[in-house]
């Protein structure tokens, strides 16, 4: 992940990471909205993308606890050892070193994973609340806990996220903003807008011109 001028606008993704920023090893919480910082020209971040359920697995915090946040790691849990000169050397080798020691100690529950992982896949097929929870054998109460846990926020704004961001994909990717939101799902361009505005503050032309 970098950093390319003195402001950078992170939007809404439905993930959370693990960054080298500032020479710090920080938690990137699951956004709800567009989360601005400011950033030297030259400055980089590094950053981990971590699967579903991933971060609630090593670091024991539910998601809901780190939504819209950026939390050091160490207020989190103890610090595996690590060199920071490594990470001037090596930022990437040095971040997963510091991931699979993470992973190492918490060693996950698999079948935790493999839930949320098949949440996700049903958030960003578009199932509604009542279907995701019909294919996981859960009440839609019982799924909004776990989903709140896993994701940091419900079904329901997970889907909506994985929508948002696969048409913002399309767009940035020369696709018409009509033909992207029907694609994604939308009911109209208006929807998309709506969406977007609601989510980033801004316009799906905004963003697009932006990338």
């Amino acid at each position: 992940m970098l950093s390319d001028g003195p402001e950078e606008h992170i939007v809404p993704d439905g993930v959370m990471d693990l960054m080298w920023f500032r020479g710090r090893l920080v938690v990137a919480g699951p956004d709800t909205r567009t989360f601005t910082t400011r950033t030297d020209a030259c400055e980089v971040t590094w950053g981990l993308r971590l699967a579903p359920g991933v971060a609630y697995a090593l670091f024991g915090v539910p998601a809901h606890e780190l939504t819209d946040q950026r939390v050091e790691l160490s207020e989190l849990v103890a610090l595996p050892r690590h060199d920071g000169r490594s990470f001037e050397d090596n930022a990437a080798d040095a971040l997963e070193r510091v991931f699979l020691a993470l992973w190492t100690r918490a060693d996950p529950d698999r079948s935790v994973l493999r839930v949320a992982a098949s949440l996700d896949r049903a958030a960003r097929e578009g199932l509604s609340v009542r279907e995701t929870a019909e294919l996981h054998d859960l009440s839609e109460r019982s799924l909004r806990r776990l989903s709140n846990r896993l994701f940091g926020y419900g079904p329901k704004t997970l889907m909506r996220i994985h929508r948002f961001q696969h048409a913002l994909h399309l767009a940035r990717g020369g696709l018409p903003l009509r033909d992207a939101a029907a694609t994604a799902g939308y009911a109209d361009q208006a929807h998309f807008n709506r969406e977007s505005k609601r989510l980033t503050g801004r316009t799906p032309v905004t963003l697009t011109r932006a990338a």
